[in-house]
């Protein structure tokens, strides 16, 4: 049986992943940190992973954890993954997207270990593409405007300097937009998603409060991308790099065509969204649209849910969350 790690998995992917594993029939493990780790996202699969207490920027808690695990495959999820605090917290980002993976990698060379790693990147890492250079491909240009993209191109590059330096069986990934269940509220759909919950609970006043709100995106649902994380390990090739995500039109909308979907899903009528200004990033990274054919002819791959439906189950699980409760 195949002893799968995932890093981060309490998170929001994190926790998807280790659903998708289990039915996989794999030996899973996961990293907690002892006081820190929020185990909300994971309560239902408690029980089925063994745990390693682990603070992935301590290079000796990594070290002892993956000698002690000893994985055949390394889902590397656990990073700093809201860009907006990254202009306030630049070395933090740095730390938990470039340095917990530098300990990683060292943690299988002094052990001596080579399980097939993979390092998930982020369409966010392009930042200003124009127009007519749509859709991103491999040979687009990077040009980062936050940085927590600069923090996770950082990330990327040293994963490729490991797999050419020491041959690491790093296989690298740069997911675009994915949504769903557990995502945090920090983050755009989920955001709106709350606000609509406590409206509908008459928590809040009819009002969306929003950021910026026409940049363009691919979306995918987050049970597709961890099928797409599993395929990238399965059929992967090491060393390279895959872009993940789906031009579908179905599948490509600005954060203002999905407020407006989602405003029609509510039970509530003549709900308004205006931007505050405290919403608003310094830059804006204005379309993310993805070419990842080199992907999806390699592993077949293809997203199976539709976007209503990536939106329909964000708004259910907020409606969870604040109806019981479980959310301020």
């Amino acid at each position: 049986m195949k002893k799968v790690l995932i890093t981060g998995i309490t998170g929001f992917v994190g926790s998807h992943l280790a659903e998708y594993c289990l039915e996989r029939k794999v030996k899973l493990f996961g990293f907690k940190r002892y006081h820190l780790s929020n185990m909300k996202n994971i309560l239902h699969l408690e029980d089925q992973i063994k745990w390693c207490d682990c603070d992935m920027l301590d290079p000796k808690s990594v070290y002892k954890a993956i000698r002690a695990i000893k994985p055949d495959i390394i889902f590397h999820m656990a990073s700093q993954s809201f860009v907006s605090p990254s202009w306030d917290h630049p070395t933090l980002y740095m730390d938990g997207n470039y340095k917990m993976t530098v300990h990683l990698f060292e943690a299988c060379l002094l052990n001596r270990l080579n399980p097939k790693i993979h390092i998930p990147g982020s369409g966010e890492e392009y930042g200003e593409i124009y127009k007519h250079e749509l859709p991103i491909n491999l040979s687009s240009t990077l040009r980062p405007v936050n940085p927590y993209a600069v923090s996770k191109i950082a990330q990327d590059l040293i994963a490729y300097v490991y797999f050419r330096s020491y041959g690491l069986n790093v296989i690298r990934t740069r997911a675009f937009n994915h949504e769903g269940p557990r995502r945090d509220k920090m983050f755009g759909i989920p955001w709106y998603a709350y606000q609509i919950a406590k409206i509908e609970m008459k928590l809040q006043k009819p009002v969306i409060k929003t950021g910026h709100l026409d940049d363009l995106r691919n979306f995918t649902h987050v049970k597709d991308m961890v099928h797409a994380y599993w395929l990238a390990v399965e059929k992967g090739k090491v060393g390279e790099l895959y872009l993940i995500g789906t031009d579908r039109k179905s599948h490509v909308h600005t954060f203002r065509e999905c407020l407006k979907m989602m405003i029609g899903m509510s039970t509530v009528k003549n709900i308004r969204y205006e931007v505050d200004s405290k919403y608003v990033r310094p830059t804006q990274v204005p379309r993310l649209i993805c070419d990842a054919s080199v992907f999806t002819k390699l592993t077949g791959w293809k997203p199976k849910i539709d976007f209503y439906m990536v939106l329909k189950d964000t708004l259910n699980y907020w409606r969870e969350q604040v109806s019981q409760g479980l959310v301020k």
